[in-house]
């Protein structure tokens, strides 16, 4: 039976039942002619699925896309072709997609414990421009993961670090003698990776990102590489090595412009980029969504090359409870918007923004209505008063797509002073969400554990961070490298554990809570960044276990409020971190402190 029999088939048979929103349809993808465990290549099969549903089905019906438990095998060739301009990645298009579900309403992808496995290069799942749609119970992964996972075997002052290459590994020695590794359609030469104490997967204390260089490197007929280059002696035989570059051209999900999205029992054990990547979006909800290892026996170490989950430009609630995320390349969540760059004053109420980062551009920024305000870059000050957007487009007209620069006029004059000469940023302040993170579990990662940058309510309440290698919690906020906004005005962090933070510096790592906006020029700052009001930031009743001293730094904060918090000190780690200050303080007002 051909694919559009077997579809006419399922339909003809599906379970349909008349409710508010229509028919219900089910579709069984063993029906369609994709089974569970066969080596069929599901990329096109599901594209097929996609436009032949989108064909039958009403725009009020509710539709269920079942897979059968098992391994399902997604591979380039074939694949959907898409151009995605992705926040916080690379811009490299066009990308390869697994599975593209475009413009749905009341959709579910069941997966019953379904395996997508991916080869090469690709980029998993993507949900775009949909209402109410919900995806649950599978797990994402790659067959020959990017980053090369390996073990230390000698450490020589004099000759070098050897080392083994995992069994899944696929390697080769360049012919310039460079240790490569390689898959269908990449290859890379990692000069960088992060190191994993053997037993407890711990990231190696006071070790951070590893730079390294196998130039020179030599093989033995054992599967041993020795690079003669590569010193270190924090490295001892038994630790396992994330071998890794920089590169983030796709994360595992991808949400663009959805509203109401549930996502439940997802797991996703490697991406290249991101475990999920959500810009422009409206009420998320994350349930048991995991970034993970397969179990205490994987042999693997890391999971995903950058954060575990990353919100972008988004608005209603964010909610993430009872996850699991842990040995990923960057941190847990998240959550900010982007300033643009003032470059040009056209006349007193129109501007040209600009996306700045490379990593940052190419998708929507506002629409009308939108609220926004100025801030100066320098000084992180807010500048003139609040406005809104009258009309916004690509500042090159000839440009459908992609587009960094964008001319906005807004409802009321803006203040003289902004006129492109000085740096000033713009904050979308219509497209920050409320959050709610609770009942998670982060551990054993690279950097930090969660980033919060929005105005509304955040709730920070019953996880564990353990070993998060750096800062646990980060209040940041950013005009000058990243352009992440913005200033955080009401936000609850209670009883949560920390356990052995900063055992590594990375970034905005001054103690286990930073609250750490970038200012330049704070000597001239004006106003406060952080905070606002009498408790803007309350963190009480949270239980400390540390080897070390620093627990929290605020720099520009106005209204902090720290109380009824336990301290257990431990021995764990030799303290080595330049804070020795329980509690340091940069410009701050209205800070009540009571251990």
């Amino acid at each position: 039976m051909n694919l559009r029999k077997a579809i006419y088939f399922c339909i003809l048979t599906a379970i349909s039942l008349n409710n508010i929103n229509g028919t219900e349809r089910i579709y069984d993808l063993a029906k369609m002619g994709l089974k569970a465990n066969s080596s069929k290549n599901a990329s096109p099969v599901m594209q097929q699925v996609a436009n032949l549903i989108k064909t039958e089905c009403n725009p009020g019906d509710s539709i269920i896309l079942r897979f059968a438990k098992g391994k399902y095998f997604f591979y380039e060739t074939d694949a959907i072709i898409r151009t995605y301009y992705i926040s916080n990645h690379d811009q490299t298009n066009p990308k390869k997609v697994g599975i593209e579900l475009n413009g749905f309403k009341h959709l579910t992808l069941e997966g019953n414990g379904a395996e997508f496995i991916f080869h090469g290069r690709m980029l998993p799942l993507a949900l775009l421009n949909s209402e109410n749609c919900t995806l649950r119970n599978f797990s994402i992964d790659f067959s020959n993961p990017h980053i090369s996972q390996v073990r230390i075997v000698k450490n020589d002052v004099e000759k070098g670090i050897t080392f083994e290459p995992a069994s899944w590994v696929k390697w080769r020695i360049s012919r310039d003698s460079i240790f490569e590794a390689y898959g269908k359609g990449w290859h890379t030469r990692p000069t960088s990776g992060i190191a994993f104490e053997k037993e407890k997967r711990h990231i190696v204390y006071n070790t951070s990102d590893l730079a390294f260089s196998t130039k020179g490197v030599t093989g033995t007929e054992e599967g041993t590489l020795t690079a003669p280059y590569w010193k270190d002696s924090r490295l001892i035989p038994g630790t396992v090595i994330a071998m890794r570059t920089w590169h983030r051209p796709a994360p595992g999900i991808f949400l663009h412009h959805n509203h109401n999205t549930i996502l439940d029992n997802i797991k996703i054990h490697y991406a290249e980029g991101m475990g999920l990547l959500a810009q422009l979006c409206e009420n998320i909800t994350l349930h048991a969504f995991c970034v993970c290892l397969k179990g205490e026996d994987d042999p693997r170490y890391f999971t995903t090359q950058a954060d575990a989950t990353h919100f972008s430009g988004c608005k209603g609630k964010v909610i993430s409870c009872n996850g699991l995320y842990e040995s990923m390349m960057d941190d847990a969540i998240n959550i900010h918007g982007t300033y643009l760059k003032v470059i040009k004053r056209i006349d007193d109420h129109t501007l040209i923004g600009r996306y700045m980062h490379d990593q940052s551009w190419g998708f929507g920024w506002g629409e009308p209505g939108d609220s926004i305000h100025f801030i100066r870059s320098g000084t992180m000050d807010i500048v003139g008063k609040p406005n809104s957007i009258a009309a916004i487009s690509p500042a090159t007209l000839n440009k459908t797509s992609g587009f960094r620069e964008f001319k906005i006029t807004f409802c009321n004059p803006v203040d003289p002073q902004i006129d492109g000469q000085e740096e000033y940023g713009i904050e979308n302040l219509t497209w920050t969400p409320e959050v709610e993170f609770k009942d998670n579990i982060i551990r054993n990662n690279r950097a930090r554990g969660a980033l919060f940058s929005t105005p509304q309510k955040v709730l920070v309440e019953n996880n564990i961070f353990d070993h998060t290698s750096g800062t646990a919690i980060l209040l940041c906020g950013d005009c000058n490298g990243w352009y992440e906004t913005g200033a955080c005005r009401n936000v609850i962090i209670r009883k949560n554990r920390f356990i052995n933070a900063l055992t590594s510096l990375f970034q905005f790592t001054n103690a286990i809570i930073s609250i750490y906006p970038e200012i330049p020029n704070i000597n001239n700052q004006q106003q406060y960044f952080h905070g606002g009001k009498e408790g803007s930031i309350l963190i009480e009743e949270n239980e400390f276990d540390t080897f070390d001293v620093p627990i929290l730094y605020a720099k520009s904060v106005d209204g902090l409020i720290f109380r009824c918090n336990i301290f257990r000190q431990n021995n764990e780690y030799k303290p080595f971190h330049w804070n020795q200050n329980r509690f340091l303080l940069e410009k701050t007002n209205r800070v009540k402190i009571s251990e």
